[in-house]
């Protein structure tokens, strides 16, 4: 599986020749004590467990262009997730759950931001925080060389990349999201970000439920995406200890636990999905990881309906013209 990671790792950064070329492949692993932040960014594949090889940027567009698959999705994991036993297993549940809707269809890109290995799940909390927000530079990188290598043809003068680009961010990843864009903005596209991507979906989104609003911290969301879907749950344990754990910094309820607090004040093309009817059933008792499977092997119902906007393009709503609904079978 191809991965992008801003992690440390134990063997340092890239290493160059005499002749200042990198030195790849290389084999790597993380360094999981150290959660700083690298502004490097690492294109590597993992090719069995705690097994991993940097392979570089040109290697790794190279290898994406050529799969079989029409559509690549990125995933940004959560908080607290490291890379074995939660980010890996997840992102092969996914392609899994891929490949049985339409075999070789979509390739799972997984983006490693560095979550810290702390004993205490406050002091982990808010050392994730920083390094999401440190990781938004890294990333921005990423995309910007991902779109310029995109459009450019290959000096072999085969065709540009054609693939569409999807994004999935779950819980803080969609933090890192957030500041990725604005950090786009920021240091490469000063005239905002173009529509990019085919798909964005934001599910247990933790970051506060203005963010999607014009003059707001995630603002550039949805001018980057033809879909934005937020996927939310009042029960989800997880945005209830958050929005308590933002109180005096940020007090606001989060996006993943009430859809955008004016659906008026988004975008027509953000979609708030509530799936409170389900989140629990799928993550007993916290309600919070509840967009891949059911538990039992099957794809789950937010998963079908990420597949159904995937596939059409176009976002089921009940009924049709809503901006919000719930969620269900």
């Amino acid at each position: 599986m191809l991965f992008v990671t801003n992690r440390v790792f134990k063997e340092g950064i890239t290493p160059k020749g005499a002749d200042g070329k990198l030195q790849l492949p290389r084999s790597v692993n993380f360094n999981l004590s150290n959660n700083q932040a690298e502004q490097s960014i690492y294109f590597c594949r993992q090719d069995g467990y705690e097994k991993y090889t940097e392979i570089g940027s040109q290697a790794f567009l190279t290898e994406l262009k050529n799969s079989e698959a029409k559509e690549i999705l990125f995933y940004i994991h959560g908080y607290a997730n490291l890379p074995e036993p939660a980010i890996f297993p997840r992102a092969r549940e996914l392609q899994s759950l891929f490949d049985r809707k339409e075999s070789k269809r979509i390739v799972v890109v997984p983006l490693i931001w560095p979550c810290g290995n702390d004993p205490g799940q406050i002091k982990d909390y808010f050392d994730d925080q920083i390094a999401a927000d440190q990781s938004g530079i890294a990333f921005a990188r990423l995309f910007q060389k991902f779109l310029a290598w995109r459009e450019k043809p290959a000096t072999d003068n085969s065709p540009p990349c054609t693939k569409r680009i999807n994004i999935l961010a779950h819980s803080m990843g969609n933090r890192v999201l957030r500041v990725t864009f604005a950090n786009i903005v920021q240091y490469f596209l000063p005239q905002g970000m173009p529509l990019i991507f085919r798909n964005i979906f934001m599910a247990a989104a933790d970051i506060v439920n203005e963010a999607l609003e014009a003059g707001q911290e995630g603002q550039y969301i949805p001018t980057a995406a033809r879909n934005v879907v937020v996927y939310y749950a009042a029960d989800d344990l997880a945005m209830r200890a958050s929005k308590v754990a933002n109180i005096g910094k940020i007090a606001s309820r989060r996006l993943g636990h009430t859809g955008p607090e004016h659906i008026d004040k988004v975008s027509k093309n953000v979609y708030a999905l509530d799936c409170d009817d389900f989140n629990s059933v799928y993550d007993s008792p916290i309600g919070h990881g509840y967009f891949a499977g059911d538990g039992r092997g099957n794809a789950g119902i937010l998963f079908n309906h990420m597949w159904r906007c995937i596939e059409t393009g176009r976002v089921p709503m009940n009924p049709p013209d809503a901006q919000t609904s719930i969620l269900r079978n």
